[in-house]
């Protein structure tokens, strides 16, 4: 069998989500974001792992963290197969009106490297916490929805304290190409809101467009126009759900010259309309 679930608990969008698979066949995670925290434990194998504007090689041991709503995706590195431990979790499930929230939980999530690279005692620390999770949701003891979450504080709080003594200690995937367009994605994500076009940027950045072109999909899972609709749609997203600003106005902020072209964009990345989805997150 190519793939092995050893815990699979509630689903990627729900309140919480615990999976725990190991692969021994090619398996690469397409692009993506959500709305919920991730936190991923890679226990056997090599990763590469694109998130936001950066391309991490990932190995045994890595604890990585991606906030809500950063774009992500794994790929195979090498030898295929390994295994890991993801976790997503809601601010409702742990946020600011946890009667034990502190800033301190969310500490790893703002970190300027999503990877934290653990000494061997701390990987084995981080596993047993794994492995307490694993055996509290597979028995279902009395009270065990309240020890995972206990459970996830732990691993939170202990994340936050190596987010203090780590130094900004650089994990990404350095070859050309990938430190390239790293430098792309950084400009797109700065200036979204602008007119922006493959020709453009190759121009910018001293590429053929089909270099430009090729590259772009391959580091980051996107096409270029895909990933320049898609941060303009996660920024209106906020924009509905935090500011009064009218439709048409959030589409002209985030980049978009026709507010039909908007429209069509936001439902076909979101799910629903501009207006449906305002309603649905006041």
């Amino acid at each position: 069998m190519s793939e092995t679930i050893e815990l699979n608990y509630g689903a990627e969008e729900d309140d919480f989500y615990i999976q725990h698979v190991k692969r021994t066949e090619p398996f690469e995670r397409t692009n993506h974001f959500h709305g919920t925290y991730e936190v991923y434990y890679l226990i056997s194998g090599q990763r590469t792992y694109f998130i936001k504007d950066r391309s991490y090689l990932i190995s045994p041991g890595d604890l990585v963290f991606i906030n809500k709503l950063d774009l992500h995706k794994t790929s195979d590195v090498g030898e295929p197969g390994h295994e890991r431990v993801v976790i997503n979790f809601s601010d409702r499930f742990l946020g600011s009106d946890h009667p034990l929230y502190t800033p301190a939980l969310f500490a790893a999530f703002q970190h300027p490297s999503h990877v934290f690279r653990l000494k061997l005692q701390d990987q084995l620390f981080v596993q047993h916490i794994l492995k307490r999770m694993t055996q509290e949701l597979k028995e279902k003891a009395t009270g065990y929805e309240t020890y995972v979450k206990l459970l996830l504080m732990e691993l939170l709080l202990f994340a936050g304290r190596c987010s203090e003594k780590q130094e900004t200690v650089s994990f990404e995937h350095r070859s050309p190409m990938h430190k390239k367009i790293s430098e792309v994605v950084r400009h797109i994500n700065d200036s979204f809101h602008e007119p922006l076009t493959l020709a453009g940027l190759s121009e910018r950045f001293y590429m053929s467009p089909f270099y430009l072109s090729r590259a772009f999909r391959e580091v980051t899972g996107f096409t270029f126009v895909e990933y320049v609709n898609t941060t303009r749609i996660k920024e209106a997203q906020r924009l509905l759900k935090e500011t009064n600003m009218k439709i048409i106005e959030i589409a002209d902020a985030v980049g978009f010259e026709n507010i039909a072209h908007f429209g069509r964009m936001f439902k076909k990345l979101a799910r629903l309309t501009p207006l449906e989805y305002r309603k649905l997150n006041r």
